[in-house]
């Protein structure tokens, strides 16, 4: 029997779900009324704007109420996530120092563009993140933060220069897919130069999962609410998984 699925919001399978979008109108009746319209066009029924503001001129934002028709097969969904071993802080250190005999070195960068590191920062900082030590604290990991706009070519020297096993990027800007163009120039360019084998390649960022980073060429792509400790594990144990191999 198939686990079909719809939104929930007062009893189950009703069907009720929120929706805000932007629309290029002023906020006015005759823009509450094309909001209501255009989410019945997303097949929404018993619409209800509940919220509108003007954010600029000739441009509202809008929050509507509506019920979804389709329902979705749950039994057939599928994804992949990043398979992490679940080890700690002590115990990846233990594994570094037994299983590679050597310290592992990991560059950090947000690359392009963007100019936000809270990503990158979160998981090399020593800090770190949710109380999970950054990879700077690690005395097993030699790593090294680049911080933000750093092209593709400057990343690739800095890895080969410090004989880098892994090197982690991060994308906060997704405006116009810029994300997806620059983890691909990074792809591309370690293809071009025949260093894709190279290094383990991680992407992450607020739009990225391991489906998406997999599809783009990455050895894993990690997404909000990472901690350290699941890269710094990933990143022995698959480094170890090719030395056995």
């Amino acid at each position: 029997m198939s686990n079909l699925i719809k939104p929930y919001g007062d009893t189950l399978n009703d069907g009720v779900l929120q929706l805000s979008f932007t629309l290029p109108v002023e906020c006015s009746s005759r823009g509450k009324k094309a909001a209501e319209l255009y989410a019945a066009k997303l097949n929404l029924e018993q619409v209800s704007v509940v919220h509108a503001r003007q954010i600029a001129v000739g441009f509202t934002f809008f929050v509507v109420y509506g019920r979804a028709i389709p329902t979705l097969d749950y039994d057939a969904v599928t994804a992949t996530e990043v398979e992490t071993a679940p080890l700690d802080f002590h115990e990846i250190n233990d594994l570094i120092k037994s299983g590679l005999q050597r310290r592992l070195v990991a560059i950090g960068a947000t690359i392009g563009s963007d100019a936000h590191t809270v990503g990158i920062d979160a998981i090399m900082n020593m800090k770190g993140y949710n109380q999970d030590y950054g990879l700077e604290r690690y005395p097993e990991i030699d790593a090294h933060n680049l911080g933000a706009q750093v092209t593709c070519e400057e990343l690739v020297a800095k890895g080969l220069a410090l004989q880098a096993d892994a090197l982690l990027v991060s994308q906060t800007v997704t405006q116009k897919d810029a994300h997806l163009r620059n983890f691909t120039e990074l792809v591309e360019l370690l293809e071009a130069e025949g260093l894709r084998s190279r290094f383990i390649l991680v992407a992450g960022g607020a739009r990225i999962n391991n489906d998406l980073a997999l599809e783009l060429g990455y050895d894993a792509g990690f997404g909000p609410g990472t901690v350290p400790s699941q890269v710094a594990a990933f990143l022995i144990t698959t480094i170890l998984r090719k030395k056995g191999g």
